[in-house]
């Protein structure tokens, strides 16, 4: 098993532990496309208690990749729901994980199709 796959098995753990409801495959291919990243421990987590983490989830991830155009504060409100779904006894959250549940709030599959 490749390291990516060991990256994807794990989220997929994590997933079925915390009761989560994501789509296996769309969490694939939002780990693929994330790259590099996983392997890094600082980047492959999303500190909800940090604003300038989230700030980059919104600017880089929501409205850059995803190509949303709404107010920074629905962006914002989306991104906090996504922080209390997973659970504020988590304090660092998968970002495979974390994008795959923003990809599916906003309906965004096809950004990875």
């Amino acid at each position: 098993m490749s390291k990516r796959d060991e990256k994807i098995a794990h989220y997929n753990e994590f997933v079925a532990k915390n009761a989560l409801s994501v789509d296996g495959a769309l969490l694939e291919k939002v780990t693929i496309g994330l790259g590099p990243s996983i392997y890094n421990k600082n980047s492959e987590l999303v500190s909800c208690s940090k604003a300038s983490e989230l700030e980059t989830v919104r600017e880089k991830f929501l409205k850059v990749k995803l190509g949303l155009s709404l107010s920074d504060e629905e962006l914002d409100s989306a991104i906090a729901d996504v922080c209390q779904a997973i659970g504020s006894h988590i304090p660092n959250k998968y970002r495979a994980v974390f994008y795959t549940m923003l990809v599916e709030k906003f309906a965004k599959q096809e950004v990875y199709a």
